[in-house]
């Protein structure tokens, strides 16, 4: 029998003979591997696209199995998450700046903080919706801004 690929919790792992499982019912299992026994339940299924999240002896594992069609993914440069370059960031509604957390020239990744925007007595960070360089900061701290105005350009 042919060796399996599997991934598990993000390390490739190639399937050895030798190990069974027996199931209890549909979510609770029985692992035995070299005579010993683990204790497994399966806590998500996604058998549609070959992922499984299990517990064995108290410990979490994300398991997939890897198949042809994952290969062709990969060399085709599919399985790369598509990341988009800024532009300039527009105020999302009214509002007071409270603080401008980047400088000109920093260089900006998805995810990090830009600035705050006082609306309705509330406070809101905005923050990366992708990647790229501050050319200019149109606004500064305690400025009034209506919705659609360029607060920051980027390169």
């Amino acid at each position: 029998m042919a060796n399996r690929v599997w991934n598990i919790d993000g390390k490739e792992v190639v399937g050895t003979e030798g190990s069974t499982i027996r199931w209890d019912d549909h979510q609770f299992f029985t692992l035995t591997y070299k005579g010993q026994k683990f204790f497994g339940e399966l806590l998500e299924d996604k058998t549609e696209e070959n992922y499984l999240k299990i517990k064995i002896n108290q410990r979490v594992f994300e398991v997939k199995k890897k198949g042809e069609l994952d290969d062709l993914i990969s060399a085709l440069g599919l399985d790369v998450p598509k990341v988009r370059k800024l532009k300039e960031l527009q105020a999302p509604m009214p509002g007071r700046i409270v603080q401008v957390a980047v400088q000109v020239g920093q260089e900006l990744n998805v995810g990090d903080e830009l600035l705050s925007l006082e609306a309705m007595k509330m406070e809101n960070v905005l923050k990366a919706e992708g990647v790229g360089v501050v050319k200019a900061i149109l606004v500064e701290s305690n400025q009034v801004v209506d919705k659609g105005t360029v607060l920051i350009e980027f390169e």
